[in-house]
């Protein structure tokens, strides 16, 4: 796996998101090695639980916007079959966390943004530091994600869901934690034992409980999720393809305000 670096501590997991040059951003390759380490895990029977969190001083900033950009200076006709690929990739790999039949516990240092957020709030657990910072920041380039409101939506329900995806804001780890979407922050250095020993707490149920509790929570509890996740994908790809979303992205990668078409 070319940017996820996977650990083994007795019987608990880490996976490690290394692109730290792009703030862990979610290209393609790594969402394929995320989606490769989850799977193997899920084969290594000395492993009862996992921990995800990101090298660098963030969690994960969301997609890639360099490969949205290259996208999106393709013909239309092809572009709109790789944004599609692009978010049912990402999506199918939410359905492929939240359907791990072992507890994931997401340790959180610095920005948790867009799909980052997503990626987080897919797991079962959050362990935020003092200077995480959690938004669903898609509208404000112009963009639609879908899935991350499906899950916010799940975890938080639907009025801080609404409050963070129309406005855009990124909220503080403690705000965060005052709604109930994550622990209550940790310093920046404690926050991989933190979150390691809750991964372990998780691993000391005995292993059918979990599984069954786990599938109970994320399919049974959460059954219209999945088929939220799948509409969201093909709202946020089919949204890639307008002017906004052109321009948010291109202002993003020139550093600029986007000038939005009237």
């Amino acid at each position: 796996m070319q940017y996820v670096d996977v650990k083994v501590h007795a019987n608990v997991a880490t996976i490690l998101m290394d692109r730290p040059q792009t703030r862990n951003a979610l290209n393609p390759q790594l969402i394929e090695d995320l989606t490769t380490a989850f799977s193997d895990i899920y084969q290594e029977k000395r492993v009862a639980s996992v921990v995800l969190t990101g090298s660098g001083d963030h969690f994960c900033s969301g997609i890639d916007l360099n490969v949205m950009s290259e996208i999106a200076q393709m013909p239309e006709s092809t572009a709109l079959a790789e944004w599609l690929a692009v978010w049912r990739n990402l999506t199918e790999l939410y359905e492929a966390m939240l359907r791990f039949p072992k507890p994931i516990v997401a340790a959180v240092d610095g920005g948790a943004l867009g799909a980052g957020l997503g990626l987080a709030l897919a797991t079962d657990l959050i362990v935020p530091s003092n200077r995480a910072m959690f938004g669903a920041i898609a509208v404000r380039r112009g963009l639609v994600g879908g899935a991350t409101a499906a899950l916010l939506s799940f975890r938080s329900g639907g009025a801080i869901a609404a409050r963070m995806v129309l406005t855009g804001q990124t909220v503080t780890a403690a705000q965060a934690s005052h709604w109930g979407l994550c622990d209550q922050p940790v310093d920046s250095k404690q926050i991989w034992v933190a979150a390691t020993e809750l991964a372990t707490q998780c691993a000391a149920a005995p292993q059918e409980a979990m599984q069954a509790t786990k599938r109970l929570l994320n399919e049974s509890v959460g059954e219209l999720l999945l088929s939220q996740l799948s509409a969201g994908a093909a709202g946020s790809a089919t949204a890639c393809t307008t002017e906004s979303a052109r321009e948010g992205i291109q202002s993003f990668l020139d550093n600029r305000e986007p000038i939005w078409p009237k």
